[in-house]
């Protein structure tokens, strides 16, 4: 069975897929909207996850976090399943279609044939929808994609159970309850303080602006007699930025994007003000990348502490952010 079903390209998967499932369940929001009342924008330094021997950087929320965060918010009633044998999860698959569910999957990037080959990597918390099945061909709604793409079987199993970091397990997950029109005041509000908790007082000091300044000070120590392990280190900095997702200064659009719409919604209108400086933050993240960019590949002096003072910056520009973000909620009534 094949679901009547719109497609919609995004910037980004997990936003992407929850505007669209939301949409096809009667609430119209924009992946901004989904994005922001997740509280998904964020970052990290996880020194202690390693991919390809280099810290996991990233300006989001986890894998899930925007799932799971409009599943509560939204009262959505998500069921989520994995399952122990690729052969019982493809059956499960194929059960929902044929009931005419609307199924979100997790996957391995790697294995989608669709995807061009210079951008398979190993990445196994990609999210994408389906809607329906044509023989062992499934359509597949991928945020990232222009058009609805098919998938055959065989990939579509080996996507959904890839091993390594972040295995999915062949976890999918589908909506049970259409959501009400929400109030978007409530949730704007709740929405805010999250961002601001996490950003300002999280418990780790890999975490939030606290995160920032210590990506500042393994930057500035990173040694000039050994160019090639630096440039390396400084790359993985810019890929985990610009190239996986949508990266710091995406995000930072995104985010700025969902203030935006907030502020029509509710009509508080503190928030549009807020909304011009996170994209003048996300343009110093640009900034920051290109410099970067620029003295890896040996255009500008390889210069460590350079780019360490512009974290240091972003840090003091994000923490000043997020407190009056963090006051426009308090004084909102």
């Amino acid at each position: 069975m094949t679901v009547a079903f719109v497609h919609s390209h995004a910037s980004h998967c997990e936003s992407g897929v929850m505007s669209s499932l939301l949409r096809h369940h009667g609430l119209p929001i924009s992946e901004a909207m989904a994005f922001g009342l997740a509280s998904a924008v964020a970052f990290a330094y996880l020194t202690c996850i390693r991919i390809n021997g280099l810290p996991l950087i990233t300006y989001r929320m986890p894998p899930r976090a925007i799932v799971k965060g409009l599943h509560r918010s939204l009262g959505l009633g998500m069921r989520f399943e994995t399952f122990s044998s690729p052969q019982a999860g493809m059956a499960r698959l194929d059960a929902l279609l044929d009931a005419g569910e609307l199924v979100g999957l997790q996957t391995s990037v790697f294995w989608l044939p669709y995807f061009p080959p210079d951008l398979r990597f190993h990445f196994n918390a990609h999210n994408l929808l389906v809607y329906g099945r044509e023989g062992d061909d499934y359509l597949v709604s991928d945020p990232v994609a222009e058009e609805p793409v098919r998938c055959a079987r065989q990939d579509l199993q080996r996507a959904r159970f890839a091993k390594g970091m972040l295995a999915p397990k062949g976890l999918l997950y589908y909506a049970t309850r259409a959501p009400a029109e929400p109030d978007w005041a409530r949730l704007g509000r709740s929405a805010l303080a999250r961002t601001a908790r996490i950003m300002l007082h999280a418990p780790l000091p890999l975490i939030g602006v606290r995160g920032m300044r210590m990506l500042a000070r393994s930057v500035e120590r990173l040694p000039l007699d050994k160019g090639d392990a630096t440039r390396l280190y400084i790359g993985n900095i810019v890929r985990m930025q610009e190239e996986i997702g949508t990266g710091g200064g995406g995000f930072r659009f995104l985010y700025a994007s969902f203030l935006q719409e907030l502020s029509a919604k509710t009509g508080y209108v503190a928030l549009d003000a807020l909304a011009v400086r996170l994209v003048e933050i996300g343009d110093r993240w640009r900034e920051f990348a290109l410099a970067a960019a620029r003295m890896i590949r040996g255009r500008d002096p390889l210069a460590p502490p350079a780019l360490a003072e512009r974290l240091r910056a972003l840090a003091a520009e994000e923490k000043r952010f997020f407190r009056d973000l963090d006051d426009a909620k308090r004084a909102w009534a």
